[in-house]
């Protein structure tokens, strides 16, 4: 490789690296290794550079639909960059996502993604002392992780709940995947704080991500009297609202005739219910190149300098057909 391109053998293997060396002079390297069908030996490059390759990504649940979606992309645009995710599912278990956490940086993977399912865990601070970590949706308390791409939850909250309000609906079930074991989620905070606010008769509810485990709290709901049942429901996962409406169709009821349902991620899946999903997106694109962005750059940089980098991911409505004007009469 050396003769091919010129270059000294300590410069042949910076360039492979992608260190010490001119991006023109790895570009040059790399042609040469595509023209003589030259793949590094992975393991060898590992234990020369102190890295992997390997990016950590572990998921909050995999049963959320969004969040394989989200997967898909980080896994994608890391490939994309020559690095390649190593996937786990914390099943919605705190205790679980600990664990695999640990594994993960036992494995050594240069850096690692997370969409924390106990977010103010003081565990936290002692993984990212030794691994960049970025979290995706809410932020690790005061840890000092390499970055964060957060939702803006309040203002996610605030959208869902005035549209709601804003139809005429009063008695509003919001049902969130968030255990009693982490109940301190911003975005369960804020539905509490705003549906006050709001002048709206709320009713907190746990359901599983799980479109069928959903299914089957929202099957106990939509069973109440008519009176006492909700107008509305809000669900902290579009997986969740899916639920709802299997449930509603069991009960014969009529989304949104007989029963509102908002979402709150937008899934691709959302547009081709009938009626169609109205819920809240958060630009899944724009958040796969944010987190994919903060990790590159600080396995890059190598733990060194810089403060933790935070983006802040806005939320917008996508109203389709599945909220109603509660004033309205059913036919």
């Amino acid at each position: 490789m050396a003769k091919a391109t010129g270059l000294s053998p300590a410069a042949v293997s910076y360039a492979l690296r992608g260190l010490q060396v001119s991006d023109e002079t790895i570009e040059r390297v790399r042609r040469a290794a595509a023209e003589l069908g030259y793949e590094a030996d992975p393991i060898a490059r590992a234990l020369a550079s102190g890295r992997t390759g390997m990016i950590g990504l572990l998921c909050g649940s995999l049963e959320d639909l969004w969040q394989q979606s989200l997967a898909v992309g980080i896994g994608r645009a890391l490939l994309a960059n020559d690095k390649y995710a190593l996937i786990l599912d914390a099943a919605g278990d705190p205790r679980r996502e600990q664990a695999l956490a640990a594994r993960l940086r036992d494995q050594r993977v240069d850096g690692l993604i997370v969409q924390p399912v106990d977010p103010a865990s003081p565990y936290w601070a002692e993984l990212c002392e030794s691994m960049p970590v970025v979290a995706v949706g809410d932020a690790l308390g005061a840890v000092a992780g390499a970055g964060e791409v957060v939702f803006d939850n309040r203002a996610g909250v605030t959208l869902a709940l005035r549209h709601l309000r804003d139809r005429g609906h009063r008695r509003v079930a919001v049902l969130t995947p968030t255990q009693a074991s982490t109940p301190d989620r911003p975005a369960d905070v804020y539905v509490t704080a705003e549906a006050e606010r709001l002048g709206l008769d709320i009713r907190v509810v746990t359901a599983p991500q799980s479109t069928s485990a959903a299914t089957k709290v929202a099957w106990e709901l939509l069973g109440e009297p008519e009176g006492e049942r909700p107008q509305a429901v809000f669900c902290f996962a579009d997986s969740i609202a899916y639920g709802v409406y299997a449930a509603a169709a069991r009960r014969g009821l009529r989304v949104p005739d007989d029963i509102s349902v908002m979402g709150y991620d937008d899934h691709p899946m959302s547009a081709l219910l009938t009626p169609g999903l109205t819920t809240v997106n958060w630009d899944i694109d724009g958040i796969v190149r944010a987190a994919v962005h903060l990790v590159l750059e600080a396995v890059d940089a190598d733990g060194e300098g810089g403060h933790r980098r935070r983006v802040v991911q806005a939320p917008g409505l996508r109203e389709r057909g599945s909220v109603r004007d509660a004033a309205v009469s059913r036919g």
